[in-house]
């Protein structure tokens, strides 16, 4: 999973014959208290054969929290580093129905977490929604043009899944045959305001001065491109689920940088309406929220109607627990920093983020995605200290 792709640059499609294809073949009664007062609401009993993360979200009765980490598959790993040598860019890597599948079952073949997230990028869309943009080593996204003004919305096509993205439908569905729910499979798209910052800032930003001043000047122009992000996104997380996509993420990664009386005017409303349009068509689907530093959000980020809120590690988990209520699942949220500590301290940390988080309705994950450089020996001791952990 990364964060970003498309423009001029050559199309990898499905079909491409620049890399080989694949053969396709191929009981707890009361009510858990945590710490700081927070509770946890009492886990149902199960028999089911489905994904731990499945049962651990629908507040099933779980012997440990699923665990999977944001990024795990990437350039941490020696074996995505080769792949990258290989095939040097993004959108080749990731427009690629066998180098997807391949790259999103890396970490699940060297540590078997509980989630597989489809290798991909938030902005893979953009290409299909005629916004040109690409991802430049170093740089990271660049938006052709980026959109300030009213005719330049009016040219941003609703997005057809079916049509511009087949290779994540394609890689999605042989993810669920390869790793036949021994994990869940997870799909993931970018939220309307995260999105419209990339396209009205033109990439990345510090201070994000482009798309405020469109949001406070002109407001009308900016409703009217989170509203087409809102429907397309939408569309992009039923077609995800269609196709094998257990649960389904949402970044809004950039949401935190308005105020909270901004968010509820450029943000909420229209996660609600995602929320609201997936659950009317795939009402079991499950939808995991982020927004990085979104301490003082979190009940605004309940409010979406999502089942599970990922905390990052700037929030306290019981105090986040706390603060969300026992009727939401929580995700998160140890600092990826920890993973440059000693294996002593990284089993600590694991330790006390499961305690907080209480028994159930809990997905142990990190508080951002994993760092460059991180020693794959710690995430590999990672994994094993999560996965030996019993409630």
């Amino acid at each position: 999973m990364s964060c970003i792709h498309n423009s001029p640059l050559p199309c990898f499609s499905a079909s491409s014959s620049s890399y080989p294809r694949r053969n396709r073949c191929a009981s707890f009664k009361p009510r858990i208290h945590c710490a700081l007062g927070g509770t946890v609401a009492e886990p149902k009993s199960t028999t089911s054969t489905e994904p731990l993360l499945l049962n651990a979200v629908r507040g099933e009765d779980v012997e440990r929290p699923p665990v999977w980490l944001m990024r795990q598959a990437g350039r941490y790993m020696k074996s995505y580093q080769i792949i990258c040598e290989k095939y040097p860019s993004f959108r080749q890597r990731s427009e690629n129905t066998d180098l997807v599948v391949e790259i999103s079952l890396q970490p699940w073949n060297v540590f078997k977490p509980d989630g597989v997230i489809l290798f991909s990028d938030i902005l893979t869309p953009l290409s299909g929604m005629n916004i040109p943009f690409d991802i430049v080593k170093g740089k990271g996204p660049i938006i052709a043009n980026p959109i300030s003004e009213a005719a330049q919305v009016e040219q941003v096509r609703e997005f057809v899944p079916e049509e511009n993205v087949p290779y994540v439908g394609e890689a999605l569905t042989i993810l669920r045959k390869e790793v036949d729910n021994e994990a869940a499979v997870l799909g993931f798209v970018g939220a309307p305001f995260t999105l419209a910052s990339y396209v009205v800032e033109g990439g990345s930003s510090k201070h994000f001065s482009k798309i405020k001043r469109l949001a406070f000047s002109q407001p009308q122009i900016l409703h009217a491109l989170l509203q087409k992000f809102t429907s397309s996104m939408a569309r992009y997380i039923q077609y995800q689920a269609d196709n094998g996509a257990q649960a389904v993420q949402i970044f809004d990664s950039w949401a935190t940088e308005l105020s909270p009386v901004d968010f509820e005017e450029f943000s909420l409303p229209y996660l609600k309406q995602i929320v609201e349009s997936v659950k009317r068509t795939h009402p079991d689907l499950p939808l995991i929220l982020y927004a990085s530093g979104s301490g003082g959000l979190l009940e605004r980020l309940a409010s979406t109607g999502v089942d599970v809120v990922s905390l990052d590690w700037t929030v306290d988990m019981a105090e986040g627990r706390r603060r969300l209520g026992a009727d939401i699942a929580v995700q998160g949220n140890i600092d990826p920093g920890v993973l440059f500590g000693s294996k002593e301290f990284i089993t600590k940390r694991i330790n006390d983020t499961v305690k907080k988080a209480g028994k159930g309705k809990h997905i142990l994950n990190l508080g951002h995605g994993i760092v460059v450089g991180t020693p794959e020996e710690n995430v590999a001791h990672f994994f094993e200290v999560a996965k030996g952990i019993r409630y």
